[in-house]
């Protein structure tokens, strides 16, 4: 750190790493609270609700269950989940799930403890941290390697009345503990595996190039692009692979960790609209934006991305910057088409025809400009470069799948 700057780094107060620690979520919040909303989509409750509610039970607690969370949550999603929280007179929370449950528990926690709508505390509203005071404790447990959002400050909710997805950032958003248990990833399918790892991988990206990296999210960013390019293919191919899927969830929780501390970038300005009008989850549209971005990016910051390459064994220290810089690239392309990344846009996405498609460009840039992500940028965006972007990657990669 120079010239006199300081940093925040944020976190969660207690993470907890190991095999069939989902059992310790009611001793993590017992001493917190006495009655806990479980946050979580129906299947995966199904698989695994059993086992919070008995680790709440041993530690003396009382349980209300919310299990109706959609995949990118949505506004109506936090407002039910609420009135189960107030219902159940509840004074803590546990997120059991992907970011979709996690984001929306936290949601629920900002409301509950501050009132209001949750589209009232988004950033184009209220301002990055423009959350007053701290959610209940909140105890999250993800079932995917991906999203990180069990070690981030960040909600990504979607307000279906305009078709685009909103972002509140705030310390007080924090989870109180984080559970990582690779139990609970085994049954992810090869789609999600894929998405979600890659939805990692573009965190760690992101963080380490963005214009506010800096030394402790650095050394997080680079140890999760060295483990998820480790380790990813080794999870997707074989889920059952319980060493592969510890790995990868903490290389997820290193790049929630990361980008937390030092934002996101174009890819996520770009990727919130993008996956709204397609409805292409969260970690597939990152995936599908981030070697474009990338490339678009590596005059803004070779050293860096000539830094990724090495970490993801495409380039050593012998090769030149604007060589390896441009085999990131490269390598993260191959790494797309190792785990066959696109061909879940066959069964996940809602892809128009070019000429719908070229309707909304123009609203997806100004809303992804809007987002602010993009000045994080190492290379600043103009809106037409952004639309150019979404052109290019229409005809490279969407135009396959209508």
């Amino acid at each position: 750190m120079t010239g006199g700057n300081t940093h925040q780094f944020v976190a969660p107060g207690e993470i907890v790493v190991g095999r069939d620690s989902v059992t310790e979520v009611g001793d993590r919040l017992g001493g917190r609270g006495s009655s806990a909303l479980v946050v979580a989509t129906s299947g995966v409750f199904d698989r695994y609700g059993d086992r919070v509610l008995d680790s709440l039970q041993a530690a003396g607690m009382d349980a209300a269950v919310y299990d109706e969370v959609r995949p990118d949550p949505t506004v109506e999603n936090v407002e039910a989940a609420l009135s189960a929280y107030r219902a159940g007179e509840c004074d803590c929370l546990v997120a059991l799930g992907g970011g979709s449950p996690i984001d929306t528990a936290k949601a629920v926690g900002v409301v509950a403890a501050n009132g209001g709508e949750i589209r009232e505390y988004a950033v184009d509203r209220a301002g990055y941290e423009g959350v007053p005071e701290p959610i209940p404790p909140l105890c999250a447990v993800p079932t995917t390697a991906g999203t990180g959002s069990e070690a981030t400050r960040s909600i990504v909710i979607t307000d279906e009345s305009t078709a685009t997805k909103f972002l509140v950032v705030a310390t007080a958003a924090m989870p109180t503990v984080a559970i990582e248990d690779p139990t609970l990833v085994r049954t992810l399918p090869q789609s999600h595996t894929a998405f979600t790892g890659i939805d990692a991988l573009t965190h760690a990206i992101e963080a380490y190039v963005s214009v506010h990296a800096w030394e402790m999210p650095d050394t997080l960013a680079e140890s999760a692009i060295e483990r998820i390019g480790r380790w990813l293919p080794r999870s997707w191919a074989n889920g059952d692979d319980l060493a592969a899927r510890e790995e990868m969830l903490l290389g997820q929780l290193q790049a929630g960790q990361a980008f937390t501390n030092a934002s996101v970038a174009l890819v996520h300005g770009m990727a919130r609209p993008f996956g709204a009008q397609l409805h292409i989850p969260h970690g597939l549209a990152n995936g599908v934006l981030l070697p474009y971005v990338m490339d678009f990016s590596l005059p803004g910051a070779r050293d860096r991305y000539a830094e990724v390459a090495r970490l993801l064994g495409a380039a050593d220290e012998d090769t030149p910057e604007d060589a390896a810089a441009e085999a990131a690239v490269t390598a993260v392309r191959e790494l797309c088409s190792e785990i066959r990344l696109f061909d879940a846009l066959g069964e996940f996405g809602d892809i128009p025809d070019r000429a719908a498609y070229l309707e909304v460009v123009d609203e997806m840039a100004a809303d992804a400009v809007a987002s602010g992500s993009p000045e994080n940028n190492p290379r600043k965006p103009t809106a037409a470069e952004i639309e150019q972007l979404y052109v290019t990657i229409y005809d490279d990669v969407l135009a396959n799948y209508t």
